[in-house]
């Protein structure tokens, strides 16, 4: 048992709920390796036909990873912290892809903050929902880290762009532009998550996901969006961010006097010029890629960013000292080699040696 992840069944129905509140739910080793066993056991079982993944917590569904431990682990501790480290990457991975290809349907209840693992879990469910007090997000150029947990798949599948958007500013949206870029299929009222359920435990089997959709479609619990910031700016936000390289997408966003432009200009300034540069990449890699293919790839890339400094000096400025002032490798986009950037897709293991091998 783990007081973090809370594992249940009704009615035909497995219940994940995320517990760790005071870590706004940020995932652990042990709360990856829950998470797994509980949806490997589901599987096979016949009395379980879907399966709903939530918090215990308004504030978020899961903000991540455990970033305090990413940082004492590569600074040095504990003494089995490396190997720790590899393990939680790889059943992360592992999980994100589980979810993915899950031969059941699965619902993603991302109430609060979703950021970076949270998305992870959330985007391959069939069914995301939000709400108004939904914050999404893949901030990870703000720690000196790349969208991972597949990030890569589906950052660069969503809508016109915006994915190439959310990955590079690491700008945080709600509930109309996590609808209009495609990451989540339903928005509706936080009050109408407390029926979810008792809806779908009553469902007959197979009709599940028809009848929750009915029951998110009445009136009193969808929610009409206005249109986000990605709506009212898709044309310019597609344009800029069409460019093939980080420098001529900062210098298309300049020559633009708009507000759109000037906010994505605000927040680049502050991620790390290497990491922006690696998450272009990434996207363009990730276009033609399988799920597996794509995580496989990101395997090697968080293995080659911790073998660097800039996600420790990213992580010391955000969260250890809160100083806000990284000092990252570049100055600019522009100072930012292709060899510096082609390190972190180098394979760091033979083929049959990747621990996502198995992966298909």
């Amino acid at each position: 048992m783990n007081p973090h992840v809370i594992s249940s069944t009704t009615g035909g129905v497995g219940i994940l709920t995320l517990n760790r509140p005071e870590a706004l739910n940020a995932l652990s080793l042990d709360m990856i390796r829950a998470i797994t066993q509980a949806l490997r056991n589901w599987r096979d079982d016949d009395s379980i036909d879907l399966v709903l993944l939530r918090s215990s917590s308004e504030r978020a569904f899961c903000a991540g990873g455990d970033i305090r431990f990413f940082h004492r682990v590569a600074s040095g501790g504990p003494r089995d912290g490396s190997a720790l480290l590899e393990d939680f990457f790889t059943e992360e991975y592992w999980l994100n892809h589980l979810i993915h290809t899950y031969p059941k349907p699965t619902v993603a209840l991302m109430d609060g903050i979703v950021m970076g693992g949270g998305m992870g879990i959330s985007q391959g469910a069939s069914m995301r929902i939000v709400t108004e007090r939904t914050r999404m997000g893949m901030p990870e150029v703000s720690i000196g880290l790349f969208p991972d947990v597949g990030g890569g798949y589906f950052l660069s599948r969503a809508a016109r762009r915006t994915g190439h958007d959310l990955a590079l500013t690491g700008r945080v949206i709600d509930a109309a532009d996590a609808l209009y870029a495609g990451l989540a299929d339903r928005a509706v009222r936080s009050t109408a998550l407390a029926g979810i359920v008792d809806v779908l435990a009553r469902a007959k089997p197979g009709k599940r996901l028809d009848a929750l959709a009915q029951h998110l479609d009445q009136p009193d619990a969808k929610i009409e969006c206005a249109t986000g910031v990605f709506g009212n700016n898709i044309d310019a936000l597609e344009h800029h961010f069409s460019h093939d390289d980080l420098p001529s997408i900062l210098a298309s966003l300049r020559a633009d006097d708009g507000d759109y432009a000037r906010t994505a200009i605000e927040l680049m300034a502050q991620r790390s010029p290497l990491m922006m540069c690696v998450t272009l990449e990434q996207l363009r890699r990730a276009q033609d890629m399988s799920v597996a293919q794509c995580l496989r790839m990101e395997r090697t890339m968080i293995r080659r960013s911790f073998e660097g400094t800039e996600v420790l000096e990213g992580i010391r400025s955000r969260v250890i000292d809160k100083d806000h002032a990284p000092r990252w490798q570049h100055d600019s986009a522009a100072g930012v080699q292709p060899e510096a950037i082609a390190r972190y897709f180098v394979p760091a293991w033979p083929d049959y040696a990747h621990p996502l091998r198995e992966l298909d």
